[in-house]
């Protein structure tokens, strides 16, 4: 009723310090935001002011301040007040302008209106995080039914600080969970409150101010965790029991009912960590994407029913000092006595040096598949080249070695698959490393040069049959006194991490260290996780949902060849701008996600504007060892997989982007041991032709000072350097260093490596900035071309060497146009259309008639006509007699 009567209706802010009225802002509709203060009015100007007094990019909160002919003096007989609020506008100097410093927080909208997010002392630190209350209140002022909301911190004695916000309803108070879910949409959840509590009215002090002391007392004493609640349902059945009891120790509580809320009662994602930890030493077995997907404890004990837990391995029936195998002793394989006899007889040592036989892993047949294809190279070959001060060096480095080998059964193993039902791999008990020393040629070139020209997995092959996929090569470096040494290992046996963790253990044998080293873990155990822990079934659901309407690559470049053998590749790097990178980890800590999941986003944009299509699909590398258990992460043997990642950025909001990968990514984690191969085949992409050419790695690596240190006390020897082939067109890695990152780019020619490193960077940089000051702009907006780039694009390849037509009518240039292409169509509208010499026709009659009619220059012409050809033929005929066209609305009174 108030807008049919006045929907003019304003809303002003009305500072005491100021005369009267600073901003204001339209409500149209009744729908303006109850936090907009709007814009500045006349002789008034509005900052947003950091700190340092420095202006604060939009959608970033900063310090209201007010300038202009409004402000006060000061306070009257407060002097020290007076300085402290009213200082020098730094924005006029030497004009003995003033601005007032109101203390209230506030941030641009895209639409240059101020939002107010509260006082700048209401900013509280929960967990680590600092949290503008003002935002949270923001948040939840748009939901429908609620009129104004207050949030405070409570502390607590048990699960530390939290949030609780009082709010007025306009209707009847809402459900908080509901409450929760709205909130989830536009904040993280350590911004989320754990309670909520409706009130009348917000409590004011004698002066009228709202009493913020009243409500952390009130939400103290409403704590949600007190165990006694109206609504308190019992827990139901063992499992629920058993969970009860687990949260009421994790979070201090009395009890807790089986509809009750992890979040609610005070949890967070730091105690959800706790409280998985307790759940599986109770033998319920859960992750934290469980939990967080079923927050109430009944929910969690139906999940925790049907959580897939870790597959029992069945005990290794090869004994030492078996002479002979037989089928009852390979319960993890189907083998006759035939095929047994096969493997004996490739084995050194015959049965007495076989400790065990079992399946290849699914990414171990991957790579198999890849291997047996190629004839004479060797894709999944890695080489590292070291130099020992002497050839003493050198042996103490292979006894090391040795060692090593000796304690991991995936260092001793070999591959067979002529004549078997399925390939299997063969742990050997004895599996010596042997040192091939070759000969210096001084006519081929240097011996670094030569070791890796001789063993270059382009040319040379390793047979995985015989244990260990390790070979050293070695050669005596005369002219620098030192010796080299190649080492060669295939990945069947190991992945990155895998190499990482036997550097380390090499470098712990020869400083005396290997007593200390942790228990070796059977691969065995991981083979079984791999091949049973999720079924088929299970990942054909899981990618048909993502892959099934898929049906063109994404290729960028056109590049199309994933079975290259990387001779035309070219590598180029570039480190992350420090302040970007911890931009980048900021946000992603204030999102809930991982830098990786960031990284993924810019790098689909990337894809995106490289591709043409903002819907792409690159591989990605899994870690493989999220779901292998205890002590998977120290583990040696292949868990890295490269699978699909789909990510549609069409209608889809920065924010929503980064929550969609965040998504996504978990829900990849279960799968991470499914076969590649087998996830292309759940796309539509016809058979043959390859999901994508892309190929993204993000990975945690050791800074490059850490490596120094660590070759400083790895006495007499030195890492050269290693090669890690892709066949791949287009790889980009991001390695984590801890604080910067790294950009490595990988491309085949005659594309520029420095090219994708540089768009990489802007991508990162605007989505940064997109979620800092417009997270609900739309993904796709987000350029990834840098200035310098865009510079020659738009400007310097379009610099023209001659000037266009000036001073030519409109009218006059389209007779021109009507000269040369007489019959082209000229104006369109709905089914009807005109060409050219029509149009010029018509509207030179019109033109003529008008002037009998008097027009001429200066001659002003109202044109009341609906959208039309006709519109355009008169607009044409008032310019030809030389008057001006005023539009008319043909809808107005």
């Amino acid at each position: 009723a108030l807008f049919q009567h006045s929907p003019d209706d304003r809303h002003f802010a009305v500072p005491t310090e100021t005369t009267v009225v600073v901003t204001v802002d339209e409500i149209v509709d009744g729908k303006g935001s109850h936090r907009s203060i709007g814009r500045p009015i006349a002789n008034t100007r509005i900052y947003l002011l950091d700190t340092g007094l420095r202006p604060v990019p939009v959608g970033v909160v900063g310090e209201i301040c007010i300038g202009g002919v409004g402000v006060a003096r000061g306070y009257l007989a407060n002097s020290a007040l007076t300085e402290k609020s009213f200082i020098v506008d730094p924005f006029r100097a030497g004009s003995g302008a003033r601005i007032y410093r109101t203390g209230d927080l506030g941030r641009y909208l895209q639409d240059g209106t101020v939002e107010f997010l509260g006082r700048r002392d209401s900013q509280v630190k929960i967990r680590g995080f600092r949290i503008e209350l003002g935002e949270v209140d923001a948040a939840l002022g748009r939901h429908p039914n609620v009129r104004n909301a207050v949030t405070v911190a409570v502390d607590d004695p048990v699960a530390g600080r939290r949030l609780a916000v009082c709010y007025t309803p306009h209707n009847e108070p809402e459900d908080p969970q509901s409450l929760r879910r709205f909130l989830a949409g536009f904040l993280p959840e350590h911004m989320v409150p754990a309670q909520f509590i409706a009130l009348d009215a917000l409590p004011l002090t004698p002066n009228g101010k709202l009493d913020r002391k009243a409500l952390a007392r009130l939400a103290s004493r409403s704590a949600p965790h007190n165990g006694h609640g109206a609504d308190y349902q019992a827990p139901q059945g063992e499992v629920e029991i058993r969970l009860a009891q687990i949260w009421a120790e994790v979070l201090g509580l009395e009890r807790v009912g089986r509809q009750d809320h992890f979040f609610e009662l005070g949890g967070h994602s730091l105690l959800a960590v706790s409280l998985i930890e307790r759940m599986r030493r109770a033998g319920l077995h859960a992750d934290v994407r469980v939990l967080f997907g079923t927050p109430t404890l009944s929910e969690l004990a139906a999940a925790v029913g049907n959580t897939h837990a870790i597959v029992a391995v069945p005990p290794n029936r090869i004994h030492p000092g078996c002479e002979a195998i037989t089928p009852q002793m390979l319960p993890l394989v189907q083998l006759s006595e035939a095929n047994i006899d096969d493997i004996v007889h490739h084995v050194p040592g015959g049965a007495a040096n076989i400790q065990d036989i079992y399946p290849l892993a699914p990414l171990q047949e991957g790579i198999l598949f890849h291997h047996l294809m190629e004839q004479e190279s060797d894709p999944y070959l890695l080489h590292g080249l070291y130099s020992f001060d002497s050839r003493a060096r050198l042996e103490c480095f292979v006894e090391a070695l040795q060692t090593v080998v000796d304690r991991h059964d995936i260092l001793r193993t070999a591959v067979l698959w002529e004549g078997m039902p399925e390939p299997v791999q063969v742990v050997w008990r004895k599996a010596p490393i042997a040192i091939e020393e070759l000969t210096f040629d001084p006519s081929q070139g240097s011996p670094a040069a030569q070791l890796e020209d001789r063993f270059d997995p382009r040319h040379y092959r390793l047979d995985v049959r015989r244990a260990p996929m390790i070979r050293l090569f070695a050669m005596h470096d005369v002219a620098n006194g030192r010796w080299l040494a190649l080492l060669l290992n295939h990945h069947l046996a190991g992945d990155h991490t895998t190499q990482e963790l036997v550097v380390n253990e090499v470098r712990a044998c020869l400083q005396g260290q290997a007593a200390q080293l942790p228990a070796p873990l059977p691969f065995r155990n991981f083979v079984v996780q791999a091949r049973h822990g999720v079924s088929q079934e299970e990942h054909e659901a899981f990618f048909s949902r993502m892959l099934a309407d898929v049906d063109q690559p994404t290729t960028p470049f056109g590049l199309t060849d994933v079975r290259g053998d990387g001779t035309e590749i070219v590598e180029a790097g570039l480190n992350v701008d420090p302040g970007l990178a911890a931009r980048v980890r900021k946000r992603a800590q204030a999102m809930g996600v991982s830098a990786a999941t960031l990284c993924h986003l810019a790098w689909a944009r990337v894809l995106a504007q490289l591709t043409g299509s903002e819907d792409v699909v690159f591989g990605t590398v899994l870690f493989g060892r999220m779901q292998g258990g205890d002590g998977a992460d120290r583990a040696l043997g292949l868990f890295m997989n490269t699978l699909p990642v789909r990510i549609d950025m069409r209608e889809r909001s920065v924010q929503d982007g980064v929550r969609h990968t965040h998504a996504l990514l978990t829900q990849l984690l279960r799968h991470e041991h499914a076969s590649l191969a087998f996830a292309q085949r759940c796309s539509a992409v016809p058979s043959g032709t390859t999901l994508f050419s892309a190929f993204f790695n993000y990975r945690h690596s050791v800074p490059a000072a850490a490596n120094e240190e660590s070759q400083d006390n790895w006495e007499g020897i030195e890492a050269l350097g290693g090669q890690e082939r892709t066949n791949y067109p287009l790889t980009f890695s991001v390695d984590d260093l801890g604080e910067d990152f790294y950009l490595t780019a990988q491309v085949e020619l005659p594309i520029q490596p420095e090219r994708i490193c540089a768009y990489m960077h802007t991508a990162l940089e605007k989505l940064i900035d997109a979620l800092d000051q417009a997270p609900a702009s739309p993904v796709a907006s987000l350029d990834v071309l840098p200035a310098a780039e865009r510079a020659l694009v738009v400007d310097t390849w379009n610099a023209t060497q001659r000037m266009g037509r000036q001073g030519r009518l409109v009218h006059e240039l389209f007779a021109e146009q009507a000269t040369r292409t007489p019959q082209a169509v000229a104006v369109a509208c709905g089914a009807a259309a005109i060409s050219y010499r029509e149009l010029d026709v018509q509207s030179n009659r019109l033109a003529h008639h008008l002037r009998t009619l008097g027009v001429g220059p200066d001659a002003r012409v109202a044109l009341c006509v609906e959208r039309s050809i006709d519109m355009v033929v008169g607009m044409l005929a008032i310019l030809k007699a030389g008057g001006a066209y005023v539009p008319v609305d043909p809808g107005y009174p």
